[in-house]
């Protein structure tokens, strides 16, 4: 009875979820290790952006805060380059493979995660091999390819190559996601009347909008910090996306890297992916997240 009665009294003045809460040295060592792990991640960035607006002798210096902030370095590389356009050109370019890439995948992810046919699980290997071809090995054929269609120095070269690193990623991550769908979906839509169209764009489309949101914005970012197919099949500053035209910044005569100019580029084609990330952050964490709703 005496053991019963402290049992009980001691529960009662226990501190609610105290059990369950790790010790204070844990979390203590938890936060060092996430900031640390911020700190490597971010100060690279932070020190693109300080010497984006050093110029001179003050490029060589260690300070995060310059003395004499100047803007210089941006203005040069709109006044040396159509980078206005290069800028232009690669949003154009990664918001059309998205696009495409998105379409194709919804259709291509209903008939391989909703329809049972023979070979499916051969084609989702055949499609997930595609990805394992490093750009370099496929790039001769994919050259000759752009050259008969008649698309060297256009940015549809770039959209039709840089469809072949995207769309097996979004198949795939795709598939996954419409496998998780509850069957009664389906069903009910087919007892409505709704076409395979109306089923995927209508129904599928809404709920999986967080994972098209997480997926699209990874194939964005491919295909904006792409360079090889960029390099390679392109020829004029016009038709250059930025990070060609990042490499091809110079000096005086060619003799010397503009650091200051250099950085200034970077800053500006890494703001945008970190706006993205930013502003769907929620949308991205759901998406990721997804996969685990079972229906």
């Amino acid at each position: 009875m005496t053991t019963t009665t402290i049992t009980t009294t001691t529960a009662k003045t226990r501190p609610h979820g105290s059990a369950t809460q790790p010790p204070a040295w844990a979390r203590a060592g938890y936060w060092v290790l996430a900031l640390l792990f911020i700190a490597y991640s971010v100060f690279p960035f932070l020190y693109a952006v300080s010497t984006s607006f050093k110029r001179g002798a003050q490029m060589f210096s260690p300070d995060l805060i310059p003395a004499a902030p100047t803007l210089f370095n941006y203005a040069s590389v709109f006044r040396d380059q159509p980078f206005a356009h290069n800028l232009l050109n690669s949003v154009l370019v990664a918001s059309g493979v998205v696009l495409l890439s998105m379409a194709v995948s919804l259709t291509a992810a209903w008939a391989l995660g909703r329809v049972e046919f023979r070979g499916r699980g051969l084609l989702m290997m055949t499609i997930l091999s595609v990805s394992m071809f490093p750009q370099v090995a496929v790039l001769s054929g994919m050259f000759e390819l752009v050259r008969f269609f008649g698309l060297y120095d256009h940015l549809g070269s770039l959209l039709f190559a840089d469809l072949m690193l995207t769309l097996p990623f979004t198949v795939w991550v795709l598939v996954t996601f419409m496998k998780q769908l509850p069957k009664e979906l389906e069903e009910a839509a087919i007892m409505d009347g709704v076409g395979p169209l109306g089923t995927i764009f209508k129904i599928f489309l809404p709920v999986l909008w967080p994972a098209i949101i997480a997926t699209g914005l990874l194939a964005f970012i491919a295909a904006w910090n792409e360079f090889l197919f960029a390099l390679t099949f392109t020829i004029s500053t016009e038709q250059r996306t930025v990070p060609v035209a990042i490499a091809f910044i110079s000096g005086a005569g060619g003799y010397e890297l503009p650091w200051g100019p250099i950085m200034a580029a970077s800053v500006m084609v890494t703001l945008p992916l970190i706006a993205l990330v930013m502003y769907f952050q929620r949308l991205i964490v759901a998406g990721l997240t997804a996969g685990a709703v079972k229906g």
